[in-house]
This record gives C-alpha cells, sequence and structure tokens, in this order.
C-alpha cells in the first residue's frame, strides 16, 4: 500500500518513490525567530511531524532537515529598537521555538542549521549563479534574473501574476503579487550587520539560505521539501530557480504544502488582534497536545477554522480517549487474551489506518479508526491498546505515556468479587459491593471486557 502526496509541482497525487530505496530527504522551512511562532505556523510543523512518522510507519529512513531564519529585515528592526545585538535579539525565541515542539510532541529533526552558521555556503551558491549568467550586481547587491531561468513560474503557476523582468525586490517582506528580480545578496547598510563576500560587505537574501542548506544537509536533489502555502510564491519558486539554476539538476522531487490556520473564519492579523501562540492558549488552560488533536481533525491541504470552542471540544475529545487507555489499563478483570475474532478486527483496523495515512496523510479518517478501534467490542484491552499506541506512532498524541491510575488492593479485590457475583446474576450482592467501591472513590463500569475502574 504505496505512501500518495500531493505533489504541488504537478497538482495531482503521486506515489511517493524516493531517489534512494528505503530512505527519504526531507527539508522543511523553519521559524524566522523574530517573534513567537503563532499557532498557524505551529500548523505548518504539526503536519511535517506527521508526515515524518507516516514515512517511518512505511519502514523509511527519514533525514528531516529544518532551517532556522536568525538574520532577516524584521530580526534587524527588532534588534535595533532592543538595543541588542541580533544573536542575543534571537535566543529567546529560538528557545521558545523548541519549547512549542516539545508541548506539542513535535520529534526534533535531524538538524537546525542557522543562517548566520552557513554564510560560506551561499556565497558560494551566488558566486555560481554570477558565473552561469543567471545573477547580476547592481549598487553592491547581487539580485536573481528571473527572465534567465525558463523555468520560473512552474510550481506557482506563474501565469496569474505579472513578470517584472528587470524589476528588483530588495527587501525580505514580498510581494506576493508581481514577479520581480530578488535579492540574493543585500549591500550593506549603517548598522546592520554584515558578513564580507566577493560582492561586497554584505548579507544574504533570505530566499538564497534554503537552497544552500537544503543542499549542504541533503543533496542537490532531494526528495521532499516541506511548507505552508503561503510560501510557494514567491519563497519556494525562489529556491528552485537559484538551486537549479546553480546546479543545472532538479531541486525537490515532490513540493508538500500545509493549507492556513483561520481564526474564526478570518486570516492571522495583528491589526485584527488574533494571532495566538502556545502561550496564549496554555494561559487559558488548554493543553497543547489538545491543539495537536486539532490539528489532526482537518486535512493538512484544506483550511482549518480555529475557535476557543473547537479547541475545547479536541480537548474534551483527548481527555475521553486518555479516560479509555486509562480504564483499559485499570480493568479489574485484565485483559482477555486475543481470539480468533479480535485478531481479524486489529488486521481491518490496522489496513484501514494505513490506507488512510498514506492516502495524503489522511489524519481525519485516521483519527475515526483509532476511535473505532478504542471503542470495539470485539477487541481485547490489550489489543486496543496494541492499535492505540501503534497508530499514535504516527498521529503523536502521547498515548502510550497515559500511566493507569493506581488501584488499592481492596478496591481491586472487591471489583473482581462482585464480577463473580454478576455472572452468578446475585445482582443485590453485586450492587452491594458497587456500593461499597464508590464510598471508597471509586466507580464501576460493566463492559463486554470485564469490569473497568475510574476514580470518582
Amino acid at each position: 500500500m504505496a505512501l500518495k502526496l500531493f505533489n504541488f509541482l504537478t497538482r495531482k497525487k503521486e506515489i511517493f518513490k524516493p531517489l534512494v530505496s528505503g530512505r527519504a530527504g526531507f527539508y522543511a522551512c523553519g521559524p524566522t525567530v523574530y517573534d513567537y511562532v503563532h499557532i498557524g505556523n505551529l500548523r505548518t510543523y504539526i503536519f511535517e511531524d506527521v508526515l515524518r512518522h507516516a514515512l517511518e510507519y512505511d519502514g523509511y529512513r527519514v533525514k528531516h532537515i529544518v532551517n532556522i531564519t536568525d538574520v532577516e529585515d524584521k530580526i534587524i528592526r527588532g534588534a535595533q529598537k532592543a538595543g541588542k545585538p541580533i544573536s542575543e535579539f534571537v535566543r529567546p525565541y529560538e528557545k521558545a521555538f523548541f519549547d512549542d515542539l516539545k508541548e506539542l510532541n513535535i520529534e526534533r529533526a535531524f538538524e537546525y542549521p542557522k543562517a548566520t552558521e552557513n554564510i560560506k555556503e551561499m556565497i558560494g551558491l551566488i558566486a555560481a549563479l554570477l558565473k552561469k549568467g543567471l545573477a547580476y550586481k547592481s549598487d553592491g547587491s547581487v539580485y536573481f534574473d528571473i527572465s534567465e531561468f525558463k523555468k520560473y513560474g512552474r510550481l506557482s503557476e506563474l501565469k496569474s501574476r505579472e513578470l517584472k523582468s528587470g524589476a528588483r525586490v530588495n527587501a525580505d517582506e514580498y510581494d506576493k503579487t508581481n514577479a520581480e528580480d530578488f535579492v540574493l545578496w543585500k549591500a550593506a547598510k549603517a548598522g546592520e550587520p554584515f558578513w564580507n563576500s566577493p560582492f561586497g560587505k554584505g548579507r544574504p537574501g533570505w530566499h538564497i539560505e534554503c537552497s544552500a542548506m537544503s543542499m549542504k544537509y541533503l543533496n542537490a536533489t532531494f526528495d521532499i521539501h516541506g511548507g505552508a502555502v503561503d510560501l510557494i510564491f514567491p519563497h519556494h519558486e525562489n529556491e528552485i530557480a537559484q538551486s537549479e539554476g546553480a546546479t543545472g539538476k532538479p531541486f525537490a522531487k515532490y513540493f508538500v504544502e500545509g493549507e492556513h490556520l483561520l481564526i474564526n473564519g478570518e486570516k492571522m492579523s495583528k491589526s485584527l488582534g488574533n494571532v495566538y501562540n502556545l502561550r496564549d492558549l496554555e494561559a487559558k488552560n488548554f493543553n497543547p497536545l489538545a491543539f495537536r488533536y486539532l490539528v489532526l481533525t482537518a486535512h493538512y491541504r484544506s483550511k482549518l477554522n480555529f475557535t476557543w470552542e473547537s479547541l475545547r471540544a479536541a480537548q474534551n475529545a483527548l481527555e475521553n480517549l486518555t479516560e479509555i487507555v486509562k480504564e483499559i489499563k485499570n480493568s479489574a478483570k485484565g485483559a482477555r487474551p486475543a481470539g480468533a475474532a479480535g485478531r481479524a478486527e486489529a488486521k481491518k483496523f490496522k489496513k484501514e489506518f494505513l490506507a488512510a495515512i498514506n492516502d495524503d496523510l489522511e489524519t481525519p479518517a485516521a483519527l475515526a479508526i483509532l476511535w473505532k478501534a478504542a471503542k470495539s467490542e470485539k477487541l481485547s484491552g490489550r489489543e486496543k491498546l496494541e492499535l492505540i499506541f501503534n497508530f499514535d506512532k504516527v498521529l503523536g498524541l502521547e498515548l502510550d505515556k497515559i500511566k493507569p491510575e493506581k488501584i488499592p488492593a481492596a478496591v481491586l479485590k472487591m471489583a473482581n468479587e462482585r464480577e463473580k457475583y454478576r455472572q452468578e446474576k446475585n445482582f443485590a450482592k453485586a450492587d452491594e459491593l458497587r456500593e461499597k467501591i464508590e464510598s471508597l472513590g471509586w466507580l464501576t463500569e460493566d463492559s463486554p471486557s470485564g469490569p473497568k475502574l475510574k476514580k470518582k
């Protein structure tokens, strides 16, 4: 059952065929650390984490690279306003980014290369583009000439945009409407950080860093490039142009892009005051994993509308799932051995889950299958836990870390005695023991797999 991914290069689902059998090179655009990462960014990182684990679930060894942009226009402005060097200014936001990943159970990438630590590689790439006549110098800066790269626009379907050959854009905050020659190396300005280069003192433009670092840590050609749809143009488009222009080789085989997160039906905007980060969610007593659960309820290529009500519903669902796992672990009777019907049911659920995940990461369907398995009356408690934990290798809700309640020996003994009376249809004695158990702070629930105990 092969993994299929929607490739934005071809605008269709394709079977994933890696460059090297059994391995997957995966590059994703990371944070620009001038502020806390907002929940729209976090939605993208969660989808990329699911993609990584889906690949691993299918048996691939994944080399996952995520860059950190630590020099850029917004960072420089923020550092100047704070009166700090950029290295000091970005440090708390970089730490907060990694804290967020941990809170959301996003597995760390193989490497997080920083822009400031890879200037040499960027200079080499720019020099290659100049040598090939794909770039030109102007006023101490270097620009990519989009008119010289004939394939420019195939990712973003440029027909809908205006190609302004010869017009130059020097800012890192970019125009998403017009295609213009973009800056590769920015001439030094007073009060800004700079590096020495054959083109003069300056610093790299934003787009060049991803090309340089993806090729350094993966190869000139690699398997998957991840990101969000708002990066398709011009960032990913420019990455393709400068990378393929320099090497003459294809860049990434598959571009996999996540859709926007909306807030109450609107785009996030500082002017609307609806830009939230993980700290805002935690301040309202939400479990970060509830946000992860919410993200899983929508396909990554569909817009997801965030509301506090939808987050509350996700938290309730996650808490209910947690209780199911606890109840199974607290089963007074213990897990019955797997029977033929249970084995067949488990096999069916595994097949359905794999089909959902391999169909372009259909996480809503995968979640539904997990719930069906958790509630199935054909499965023993042991079988349910095995399936839940197996599926959670992809979904990442930390269900395997749920601890069972410690049931007092006296309560456990009464629950087993009560079950014996219940089987004998001595309901008066069974009810008497139920009341005693409840007086000790525990509730009993009868199920096909045996009695379950739950703390009041």
